[in-house]
């Protein structure tokens, strides 16, 4: 048996095992790292940790910590009320605007990761206090980021018409763009409906004390919570939310007034984004920044705030890239690619690295991928016998939609910013929804854009 084909077989038991005995899957991955890497791959422990994800660690650890600070002084209620107030009061639009806000960032320059790490925690926090689906608040979030992540002026773009015009293959930049934002477009209005999205619209409004427009109940005291002590922020089995009465904080004084540590919270996010996108610093290191200078400043809001990082979460994504990496280092993901690669029916070999491009960037660099993947379809591409344009857009889509995957950096994200939540359902709330998103989507962009022919 091949080492490559070792590698994958060891993967499939760390996830049978994580899903059987409820073990943190990130344990077993360091420690399929350590045996795989040592024993078949020959590698020492340098070659094993080139591939743990230290960006990734202090993204998570420094957004959680940001965050967590900023909902111990209030912050993030008061950043819901003025979303509130935004929509005038119409809660089934805030998933669409953090739709529209993650694709205009990433559109404009940000890499995807950041512009999630830094909606997502808002998103979540909103959705956490109007009984919103986290799995339809989290899809939107990342949905929405892909959506705007190929414009011709975005770092995902960029990276990947050059990759084109370095190959010397015919591409469309608009072409790009716009596959990537009908994909996203349509797969966050079916996430919308499936996740209970209809029902919010049958809420109606939400008045700024938190009382529903349309007959609701009223607000009483400090307290939040659904009507029988329903838990707004627990989904139900069918992934949507419990949308009965949900009084939430009446818009008193102590919620929507700005204090100085929420001035100064506010202040803190407000250069994060500026931080990340003018000067292009890194999130984590700024985001752990700022939460030190906030700590600081008031130590009483933000006592309990390390405690609240998603350690869980950092072990878990840490550990499976680390393993990733391992299987990089080892070629097993060139192998993979080059055996579908010279397959000889165009068609079948198209549809092969759009699902290769897909499953393994559920776990790894999107655009690393890409990098990889669209080389290898360059001997048949330049044949003539596929479409070059719709080949492009199919791979550049099968490869990022799947950042909804808890293993991906956005993910990731999504799963460490979620308050007041089963953590671990929620992890297979969208271990299952990258599942399906990982089976339906390369299929489908292969149909649309590369059967035709287009390019």
């Amino acid at each position: 048996m091949s080492p490559e084909l070792i590698s994958i077989l060891v993967l499939v038991v760390v996830f049978v095992i994580a899903t059987t005995r409820s073990v943190n899957m990130g344990a077993l991955a360091f420690a399929a790292a350590f045996a795989v890497g040592g024993l078949v791959a020959d590698l020492d422990a340098d070659g094993i940790f080139a591939g743990f994800p230290g960006d990734l660690f202090v993204v998570l650890v420094g957004v959680t910590y940001l965050f967590a600070i900023a909902r111990a002084n209030g912050t993030t209620d008061w950043l819901v009320h003025a979303a509130v107030r935004l929509v005038r009061g119409r809660v089934a639009l805030i998933p669409w605007v953090m739709f529209a806000l993650t694709g205009a960032l990433t559109a404009i320059g940000a890499v995807s990761p950041a512009a999630v790490a830094i909606v997502a925690p808002i998103a979540l926090s909103f959705a956490a206090r109007y009984g919103i689906s986290p799995l339809l608040m989290g899809a939107m979030v990342v949905h929405g980021a892909q959506a705007g992540g190929f414009s011709p002026i975005s770092i995902y773009g960029s990276i990947v018409n050059g990759i084109v015009e370095r190959e010397k293959l015919p591409g469309n930049e608009v072409v790009l763009f716009l596959a990537s934002l009908a994909a996203n477009l349509v797969i966050a209005a079916v996430v919308f409906v499936v996740c209970g999205g209809l029902k919010l619209w049958a809420r109606g409004a939400v008045q700024e004390s938190g009382a529903e427009g349309d007959g609701g109940r009223g607000t009483g005291g400090e307290g939040t919570g659904t009507a029988g002590g329903a838990n707004p922020a627990q989904p139900s089995p069918g992934g949507t939310a419990t949308v009965t009465a949900v009084p939430t904080r009446s818009a008193a004084p102590a919620t929507t007034r700005l204090t100085p540590a929420r001035t100064a919270t506010l202040t803190s996010l407000l250069a994060l984004v500026v931080a990340v996108l003018v000067f292009d610093l890194d999130a984590g290191l700024t985001a752990i920044t700022l939460a030190v200078v906030l700590s600081t400043a008031w130590p009483e809001d933000s006592r309990k705030a390390t405690g609240e990082i998603a350690w869980p979460t950092v072990l878990l994504i840490c550990g499976v890239l680390t393993y990733v990496g391992v299987l990089d280092e080892m070629g097993t993901i060139t192998w993979a690619g080059e055996g579908v690669g010279g397959i000889g029916v165009p068609l079948l070999a198209a549809v092969l690295l759009c699902y290769i491009g897909a499953l393994v960037s559920a776990f790894a660099s999107s655009v690393g991928i890409m990098g990889a993947l669209i080389p290898l379809a360059v001997p048949f591409l330049e044949r003539g016998e596929i479409g070059a344009v719709g080949m492009i857009a199919a791979l550049a889509v099968s490869a990022t939609v799947v950042d909804v995957s808890p293993f991906s950096t956005n993910g990731a994200l999504v799963l460490a910013a979620a308050p007041d939540v089963d953590r671990e359902r929620f992890f297979r709330q969208l271990m299952v929804y990258g599942g399906i998103v990982v089976a339906v989507v390369p299929a489908a962009a292969w149909l649309v854009m590369v059967v035709p022919g287009w390019g």
